[in-house]
């Protein structure tokens, strides 16, 4: 038997090395991965950020937007399924009571497999969603949570916000943050 440990020993040694080899590679590519994300954010969320708007106002022309954080509960207690994407709007974080509805709202997103993006900029999306719908004031009063559920499955808008959370998750931003312009 201690033939066969001195004929693989080296082997062993090798494949050994490799493999450290492979890992310290692999974190060094996410390093740069990250650092690469950090230098090119501003232009990516900008971009991210028009993707988003043209989204909210397609789906609400579509009658595919649900908005406010009761409208949006009944919504995803009655049928997840047709949810693809839950936008979580909030300038101020103090608000205990909507951090709390936030928090039962990812949970249920999360376990139902709903992309969830948070924003910043309520006054924007105000501006984006009032003027184009006026219908019920008192619905479109609380812009807090927003549901989007199928805009023809193939929107490229959707693709690119849904693109935009998966590399967030994958940087450890499990609830991806954007933060819209004012204009």
């Amino acid at each position: 038997m201690k033939w066969v440990n001195t004929i693989l020993d080296p082997f062993v040694k090798e494949l050994q090395h490799v493999y450290d080899m492979t890992i310290v590679r692999t974190f060094f590519f996410f390093q740069a991965c990250k650092t690469l994300n950090v230098m090119f954010c501003p232009l990516r969320m900008q971009s991210v950020g028009l993707a988003l708007e043209e989204l909210l106002v397609t789906a609400q022309k579509q009658d595919c937007l649900t908005v406010g954080i009761y409208e949006s509960a009944k919504l995803l207690n009655a049928d997840p399924d047709s949810v693809v994407l839950c936008v979580l709007a909030a300038d101020d974080v103090d608000d205990v009571a909507l951090q709390i509805h936030f928090t039962l709202l990812q949970s249920f997103c999360c376990d139902s497999s709903i992309t969830i993006l948070r924003v910043l900029g309520v006054q924007r999306l105000q501006q984006l969603l009032g003027a184009v719908d006026a219908r019920n004031e008192e619905e479109h009063g609380d812009l807090h949570c927003m549901l989007v559920t199928n805009p023809q499955a193939d929107h490229c808008r959707l693709q690119e916000v849904g693109t935009y959370c998966q590399e967030s998750r994958r940087l450890d931003q499990w609830v991806p943050e954007l933060a819209l312009q004012e204009r």
